[in-house]
């Protein structure tokens, strides 16, 4: 079992944000784009992301990405997500840039997990965090890297943090700087610093699994 580690907060203050920005209206995809490669191939595919009774809803397959129009930094991140009938793998890409940049698939950013009993890892895609205790999290440096065959993960801080399945999380992701923060379900599970992007689009993956997104709001810090 991982042990909830003590280590220093960095801008972990809730408050003083200004007013939110509904990234999702509840209605339509309106503020995102699509990145799917096998739909690029065959447009015959299904489109892994749809709205369906007020939900955002991926999918899983075929995999891929939808990003937001916009870039985003100095924000706090909320969503809400429950996988629809099977457990899976998600996630939450913050500070995303360029195109298919890792297995000519991913864009270059930094992953917030959302997988099944793995939620809150981080997984650097070619962009880089730091986090304390990082070798017992990471594993051994010498195999620590940003690309394909690399060490990329970065486990989190908690287990029993995630609802049980048919239930709705909420994870909270708080980008400040070059400072990531991740809540779920209100425990701290990962914090890291030294980020090498500070800002970016914001993604959720089609990976495999159906999940549904019932709210996806941003908080702009105050400066």
């Amino acid at each position: 079992m991982k042990r909830l580690l003590i280590i220093p907060l960095l801008f972990c203050s809730l408050s003083l944000f200004s007013q939110s920005i509904r990234l999702f209206d509840e209605k339509s995809l309106d503020g995102w784009y699509m990145d799917i490669p096998d739909l690029q191939k065959d447009s015959s595919n299904r489109i892994p992301f749809i709205v369906r009774n007020g939900m955002l809803v991926s999918l899983g397959t075929p995999n891929g990405h939808l990003l937001t129009d916009k870039e985003f930094e100095n924000y706090r991140l909320e969503i809400e997500y429950r996988f629809a009938s099977e457990p899976g793998n998600c996630g939450i890409l913050v500070h995303a840039s360029g195109s298919r940049n890792l297995y000519n698939m991913f864009p270059k950013s930094i992953e917030v997990q959302m997988m099944h009993e793995n939620a809150g890892d981080f997984w650097c895609i070619v962009e880089d965090i730091k986090v304390p205790d990082m070798e017992a999290r990471r594993g051994p440096k010498e195999n620590w890297g940003i690309t394909e065959g690399k060490g990329r993960r970065i486990l989190n801080l908690t287990d029993g943090s995630e609802k049980p399945l048919g239930e709705w999380n909420k994870m909270t992701i708080k980008c400040k700087a070059d400072t990531i923060t991740v809540w779920l379900n209100g425990d701290l599970v990962n914090q890291g610093y030294g980020a090498t992007a500070k800002k970016g689009k914001i993604a959720l993956q089609a990976e495999g699994a159906e999940v549904e997104f019932r709210r996806v709001e941003l908080f702009p810090l105050e400066k």
